[in-house]
């Protein structure tokens, strides 16, 4: 009996650090994306045409970046729902972060009184280099006309193979509405050398096409995929769509791992996942899914149902473990049953709900869906040229 109850506590710390592995890599790209971005230095000035707001906020309760488990994650049995829901908040507030980025670039060149079509360069804040901003009336892009266009280059990178490209922002201003393309290292050289290649893209609506008071889709690509003997759990692509009305914020969509795994030798997952919060409450629901990074496969009964976490880990589990009991596999996927529950404090519990402040959440996870793994995972955006 004692050594049946040593190997499953010791097969139980195995998998803790496999988890955990995946939690610290998610933490640090969190923080090189907060070193990219930049402070706010002005307000925008009333006759300027820089669009005013170019990001949905996400509540809290579904998108943080720091750890929420202090003493009592201790007491909790190893690698349950809480692990597993904080990444999903962590890869969604990596989304986020994109988005705030580009709202903190237009803030911080509101201060060049952009009130009409220009051209002008300016010295970057934070690596010295001379940047060339240009606005221009009545750009055509991806099959629609805008009304204005930004782009900024790094002057000396405008001879390589990217142009310089650092922005580009298409937009109108009534409705609210544009696309916004970001190359963070062209913005920034000296806090950005680990993302040369990476490429963000916002899309921002308020025309309500979709049924949202705003929404904003977010795309990411070419993050980099570090040594998987060092860091098996490099994000390289994410796609994420934010849709709030009223008080209620949707979110769903991908970010893909291709150096990932869990407990046997099989790696490239896609975190697929769907979230519903209150931004008054700030409370959250989601549902989360481990489909493998080039499943071809659109399907939300397929990417949440049959390759739920509890479902993906049981199976690998079972496959290392044959001989584990039932019982210490229920206790350890215990708050991994969908859908898992958040408040201000982060997750609360999985599969019941906690209060019927949770039933409208609850009610509009079955409308929302991943997008496609082998898409978000072959993700490339590109700037106009």
């Amino acid at each position: 009996m004692k050594t049946k109850t040593k190997s499953i506590t010791k097969n139980s710390e195995i998998m803790k650090k496999q988890i955990f592995k995946l939690f610290m890599a998610v933490i640090a790209v969190s923080l090189v994306l907060t070193s990219c971005e930049k402070n706010p230095v002005a307000d925008i000035p009333d006759d300027s045409i820089l669009p005013e707001q170019f990001g949905v906020d996400i509540p809290d309760a579904i998108s943080f970046a720091e750890p929420r488990f202090k003493s009592e994650a201790k007491a909790v049995q190893p690698v349950n729902g809480n692990l597993i829901y904080s990444h999903l908040a962590n890869f969604i507030n990596v989304g986020e972060g994109g988005a705030d980025i580009v709202s903190d670039i237009i803030t911080g060149i509101a201060i060049y009184n952009i009130n009409q079509p220009m051209v002008f360069s300016f010295t970057g804040d934070d690596d010295g280099r001379v940047k060339n901003l240009e606005v221009v009336a009545d750009s055509y892009f991806e099959g629609e006309m805008w009304e204005f266009e930004l782009s900024i280059t790094d002057a000396e990178s405008e001879v390589n193979e990217d142009g310089g490209m650092a922005l580009q922002i298409f937009w109108n201003r009534n409705p609210r509405e544009g696309i916004a393309i970001l190359k963070p290292y062209n913005i920034d050289r000296d806090n950005s050398a680990e993302f040369a290649e990476a490429v963000f893209r916002i899309d921002y609506s308020e025309t309500g096409e979709r049924g949202y008071d705003a929404h904003m889709l977010v795309a990411i690509a070419g993050l980099p995929v570090l040594d998987p003997l060092e860091n098996p759990y490099s994000m390289s692509t994410l796609k994420m769509f934010v849709g709030k009305r009223g008080n209620v914020v949707d979110v769903y969509g991908n970010s893909d791992h291709p150096n990932a795994t869990f407990f046997n030798s099989d790696s490239g997952f896609n975190w697929a996942f769907v979230a519903s919060g209150d931004d008054q409450l700030n409370i959250g629901v989601a549902e989360v899914g481990l489909p493998a990074s080039y499943l071809d496969e659109p399907s939300r009964e397929v990417l949440l149902g049959t390759y739920s976490v509890r479902n993906v880990f049981t199976e690998q589990i079972y496959e290392v473990w044959p001989n584990i009991s039932q019982e210490s596999v229920d206790v350890y996927l215990l708050n991994t049953t969908a859908p898992g529950f958040f408040n201000n404090s982060g997750f609360v519990q999985g599969g019941e709900s906690p209060s019927d402040d949770y039933t409208l959440l609850v009610d509009r996870l079955p409308s929302l869906s991943p997008y496609n793994p082998k898409e978000v995972a072959e993700l490339t955006i590109n700037f106009k040229y």
